[in-house]
């Protein structure tokens, strides 16, 4: 698929000379600096030293007093604590941070993860039932429930209590319960509002511990987790989040816990983690486990403190993750094969695909694997528990969620990002929700939006790619949206020596640039530009700049993500 080259607008070269001035550094550096809104030294400070002491205090989240007060009676009234969460990656770490937590300061309490085929995503009937047959006097739901007004008020009919942590937005009206903790609340005046569901329970335990006189030393110890949140649940990688998952990295990479631990030897990885590595090597697996089983089995893992029994649950996922991929590639090639085979469907600026019998636990990942076959807004549906059930996925700039209000009457629930949904409807309503859904889209979506951008931050020359200009842009980590890897764009490089393909189609070359080293370069899926690459003609590059790591030998690589000829 050819890819929009979009470069971005320069910041200004006022602001830039000056910053540059400030911090004695690369002016393209500095430009990059203002337009993620580092325009002075004490901004950049603030950045390149991410610190715990740049926390908020919990407090200024709507009802936190509430929350705390509220757990506070409950321990001294020894009543029965139920700590629920979602079944994904950021339901699971908010529940292995939370429990274990409060697992230490007291006893009388569980934890419970909804079962994704039974009960389907949030708060369900099914788990209120439970709690209130077992005793339960309070729930702290995390990474859902912002809402499930209706449940909220069945709890409350069965004399439940409810604190909700989540980090979704909010429809009209918020459920009844306790304390309702989302940044996102228009009555909300915390500073910053992008926490994931993980993030959200770590505020909620930072409060305890601070109004407790507990050390911060005795929560930090959950920043691994909370890093594998906010990677894995792709939230923006700014302000708070950023020093969460500057921390969690760093003890990831120190002294992760022993769940972690283990699962970071099953994957196999033995160098230092980034946040893609997480996002990639460790995400995967916790989320095979309610993909294909029980999420439980997750949580078992991350709140392990046996080295042994870890082990063996991580190794046990691993395997649910080999069965996961067999389940994505298989339904992948079936969902393929029936766009292929259907001109009406290829035409079209969305996909649907149905099939009853897919694995509900994969259709999110075969959503994005489609979305990056055909790029345009993807839905894939199956069947389950009587209802069909979808997972939706959208291209840069265009609001999945609101296509998805367009269709509402034709939905039983839905709920979701601007980029990524779940739904469910009766399955008499699966045709008439794929003509509605492709008109929606056809009426709401920009041409240029069909096309796939690589966004490129500035024009470099590979001169400027020396030692001190990679130290700093290193700092710039961890990537992730709204400050993700710069990409630069160098025009008029030249092969040098023998340009290659390794493994299945990666592109391996040398280039150069008038007074430059030569940089190697390695083009995941760009063999097709093998045989355009000769020698002493000129071609433009957009790029990362990376560390390559290779026998314990460190060098700078360029990860190409673009070639274009000027011929």
């Amino acid at each position: 698929m050819n890819k929009h080259w979009a470069i971005k607008d320069a910041a200004d070269e006022l602001e830039v000379k000056a910053l540059a001035e400030a911090l004695n550094i690369d002016t393209v550096l500095c430009g990059l600096l203002i337009n993620r809104g580092i325009k002075n030294y004490e901004d950049a400070r603030l950045f390149f030293r991410p610190d715990e002491l740049h926390l908020h205090d919990p407090f200024l989240m709507a009802d936190m007093e509430k929350a705390v007060l509220r757990i506070e009676e409950a321990i001294a009234n020894g009543e029965k604590i139920l700590v629920y969460g979602d079944y994904d990656v950021d339901g699971t770490t908010s529940v292995s941070v939370v429990y274990s937590f409060f697992k230490k300061l007291y006893d009388n309490l569980e934890y419970y993860i909804p079962d994704r085929y039974r009960e389907g995503y949030g708060i369900s009937t099914i788990g209120i039932d439970y709690a209130a047959e077992n005793g339960f006097t309070l729930v702290v739901a995390l990474d859902c429930g912002i809402k499930s007004v209706d449940k909220i008020a069945y709890a409350n009919t069965k004399g439940i209590d409810f604190i909700i942590c989540d980090h979704h937005l909010p429809g009209d009206e918020l459920p009844a319960a306790i304390a309702v903790l989302d940044p996102k609340r228009s009555d909300c005046e915390y500073p910053y509002k992008e926490l994931s569901g993980c993030g959200i329970g770590f505020k909620l335990i930072q409060a305890y511990a601070e109004k407790n006189d507990i050390p911060f030393e005795e929560i930090n110890c959950y920043l691994d987790l909370v890093a594998i949140s906010i990677a894995c649940d792709i939230v923006h990688i700014t302000g708070e989040n950023r020093v969460l998952a500057h921390l969690g990295l760093q003890k990831i990479n120190s002294n992760p816990c022993v769940g972690v631990k283990t699962l970071m030897e099953v994957a196999g990885r033995g160098t230092t983690y980034t946040i893609s590595d997480v996002v990639f090597l460790l995400g995967p697996r916790i989320n095979a486990a309610g993909r294909m089983d029980d999420a439980k089995h997750a949580v078992e893992l991350l709140i392990a403190t046996d080295e042994e029994s870890a082990k063996e649950k991580s190794w046990s996922i691993n395997t649910k993750n080999t069965e996961r991929k067999g389940h994505d590639l298989s339904i992948t090639d079936e969902a393929l094969g029936m766009i292929d085979g259907d001109e009406a469907l290829i035409n079209r600026k969305s996909t649907v695909v149905f099939n009853e019998h897919w694995h509900k636990g994969v259709i999110g990942i075969v959503a994005s694997r489609l979305t990056e076959k055909y790029y345009r807004p993807t839905i894939v549906l199956t069947r389950s528990n009587g209802h069909v059930a979808g997972s939706a996925r959208s291209v840069l700039g265009y609001d999945l969620y609101e296509a998805l209000c367009g269709c509402s009457d034709l939905l039983i629930q839905f709920g979701g990002h601007r980029y990524a949904a779940g739904l469910t409807m009766h399955p008499e309503n699966v045709e008439a929700f794929k003509n509605r859904f492709e008109e929606v889209v056809s009426a709401t979506i920009k041409p240029e939006q069909l096309i796939q951008q690589i966004q490129i931050d500035a024009e470099l020359r590979l001169s400027q790619v020396e030692p001190k200009f990679f130290r700093v842009l290193n700092q710039f980590a961890p990537f992730g949206p709204e400050n993700m890897a710069p990409v630069f764009i160098t025009k008029n490089v030249y092969v040098s020596g023998i340009a290659g393909l390794v493994g299945e189609n990666h592109l391996k070359m040398v280039v150069i640039q008038e007074g430059s080293p030569g940089f190697n370069c390695i083009g995941f899926n760009q063999g097709e530009h093998l045989e355009k690459i000769k020698k002493d003609v000129p071609f433009d590059i957009c790029y990362a700049i990376e560390e390559n790591v290779w026998q314990e030998r460190r060098t700078i690589q360029l990860n190409i993500k673009g070639l274009r000829f000027t011929n």
